[in-house]
């Protein structure tokens, strides 16, 4: 019995170590956020800002229609921006499928999209730079997941700077050019399965 205390509090110990260094260096414990990069003149916080990413196509946590993802046309869900700060001085859109057997895949990137955008219309590219996608090319690449429903991210970061990146970087480095860049940060989820 004595035994059993004593490795019970151990534990207890150790979860309550574990939650503490989880808080105390703002690390997230959700997937989805996980990839979240340092905002601009802070030490890696994410204060709550009010900027939103939505669709008139689908609602967040919902299914993405046929029509934006291989099985159909192949063409960009319509976005709508709001409540960008007004300190931005470009937006960077990142979409990607953390689901995929691969690892994470890329659908779409593109940066130094000007900051009064309000929308991007469906079937249109945004004005900015677009990245190279796991496809392989420039420009969205829709939802095709090869095995079960994946779920589909489109991250709409607000920058206090444009990026000096040449067309065609890869995520990773539009990623790295945006540390300690972000002011406000928003997310749109959709879900896809091709049963």
């Amino acid at each position: 019995m004595k035994k059993f205390a004593i490795i019970t509090i151990v534990v207890i110990a150790a979860v309550t170590a574990y939650f503490f260094f989880i808080i105390n260096n703002n690390i997230s414990v959700n997937p989805s956020l996980n990839s979240r990069l340092p905002r601009a003149g802070s030490r890696g916080e994410f204060a709550s800002n009010n900027m939103k990413i939505s669709s008139s196509a689908f609602q967040n946590d919902s299914s993405i229609p046929l029509v934006y993802t291989c099985d159909g046309s192949n063409i960009n869900p319509p976005l709508t921006f709001s409540d960008v700060p007004t300190e931005a001085k470009s937006l960077a859109l990142i979409m990607d499928d953390p689901d995929a057997p691969v690892g994470v895949w890329d659908h779409w990137i593109v940066w130094n999209i000007p900051p009064d955008t309000k929308e991007i219309k469906e079937g249109s590219e945004p004005s900015g730079l677009q990245g190279m996608t796991s496809f392989k090319k420039l420009g969205y690449g829709g939802p095709c997941p090869p095995d079960r429903e994946h779920r589909y991210f489109f991250k709409l970061y607000a920058l206090d700077a444009m990026l000096d990146l040449p067309e065609g970087s890869a995520k990773r480095e539009v990623e790295a050019a945006m540390q300690g860049r972000i002011i406000a940060e928003a997310e749109l989820i959709g879900k896809y399965d091709r049963k």
